[in-house]
């Protein structure tokens, strides 16, 4: 009989953000940390499609009155997701962008040893191979020209002002770098979870609730501190990230590759004026990409590698570098909500 942990991992495998198998079974080792054999059992269970605890006990084949109590349990302990209030409904949650994150403020040094193993294998087995990633990039507002008419959802503080529910919880990857004795000191709390996402996490205990007024603060620190802006990959975004390239998962291994922008789901880059550039290096320093480079007095960009945050155009004092909109046939389309998403990531791994 094939090990529950075995089964478990095929089962997040199949979700669309992927958990593939690896030489060194790092991938089992992480399940062994985070499930019993019973959640292990019971996670199988379930789909990203939320259900009531008597549906998933009919798939177990046991009692609802012994499955749901082990359901909620498992969904506060951050192993699957839960929505509803007067009766609760359950389901899968992938890995990254679901599990690993849940953990934020119960890690161990073992959990995010064996965790920093694993992700780089994740990126190469999949998620380097997709066209749909999970995150997506979007310029600092400062940074877009008044006269570009971006789309709302291409814009940090247009995504903000229309949530009902904000809440603020801490950087996963800061915070288990900061843990490992690798620490930047970038803010920590800055992750903003949106609506429904949010209500889960306030529930959880895992952030806290906070106002548009804070939220929109938050972002202008974040701006401050040189912070890379990736809400979740679809107009209606669950999570806003801010993220700097020397903890963040998505950026690091991003920077590994020959062409970031290849990979990278934006709709942005920028220019240099040359006639205007000092060459001063400031935009240099800031690009979390190395797009930027400073010689013969002037700055210049490779296109392969920049991921139009727009980081550096805020640190230009003399206008020289402008932020510019992709052309129609190479814009990205961005999924109208997760679900979407979600659908399309599947669909390129052959789900």
């Amino acid at each position: 009989m094939t090990d529950v942990y075995e089964r478990l991992a095929k089962h997040l495998d199949n979700l669309p953000a992927g958990f593939p198998a690896t030489d060194s079974g790092v991938e089992l080792r992480i399940l062994k940390q985070l499930f019993t054999p019973e959640e292990a059992e019971a996670a199988t269970a379930l789909t990203l499609f939320p259900e009531p605890a008597d549906g998933v006990a009919k798939k177990l084949g046991k009692n609802e009155c012994d499955v749901e109590p082990l359901l909620f349990s498992m969904s506060r302990k951050g192993l699957i997701g839960r929505s509803g209030k007067e009766q609760y409904h359950y389901m899968a949650a992938n890995f990254i962008m679901g599990i690993w994150e849940y953990h934020v403020n119960s890690l161990d040094e073992r959990l995010i040893r064996d965790v920093n193993e694993y992700i780089p294998q994740i990126w190469e087995k999949s998620w380097a191979k997709q066209k749909t990633q999970q995150k997506r990039v979007i310029p600092v507002s400062k940074s877009i020209p008044v006269e570009m008419n971006i789309m709302p959802y291409e814009k940090a503080e247009t995504i903000i002002k229309k949530q009902s529910k904000i809440v603020v919880v801490p950087c996963i990857c800061r915070k288990e770098h900061a843990m490992a004795g690798h620490g930047c000191g970038k803010p920590l709390e800055v992750c903003l979870m949106l609506g429904a996402n949010a209500v889960f996490y306030e529930e959880n205990n895992i952030g806290r609730s906070i106002t548009q007024e804070e939220a929109l603060e938050i972002l202008n620190k974040a701006g401050e501190a040189g912070l890379v802006l990736q809400p979740s990959n679809s107009q209606k975004p669950f999570v806003i990230c801010m993220c700097c390239g020397c903890c963040c998962f998505v950026l690091k291994n991003l920077n590994k590759m020959d062409a970031p922008a290849k990979i990278a789901c934006t709709n942005y880059y920028v220019t240099v004026g040359k006639n205007d550039c000092t060459g001063c290096g400031d935009c240099e320093d800031i690009c979390q990409m190395g797009a930027i480079t400073v010689g013969d007095g002037s700055a210049g960009v490779n296109l392969d590698r920049c991921i139009g945050c727009g980081l550096c155009v805020t640190r230009c004092e003399f206008h020289a570098i402008r932020l510019v909109e992709k052309e129609e046939s190479k814009k990205y389309t961005i999924p109208g909500n997760a679900v979407e998403q979600y659908m399309k990531i599947a669909r390129e791994r052959g789900l």
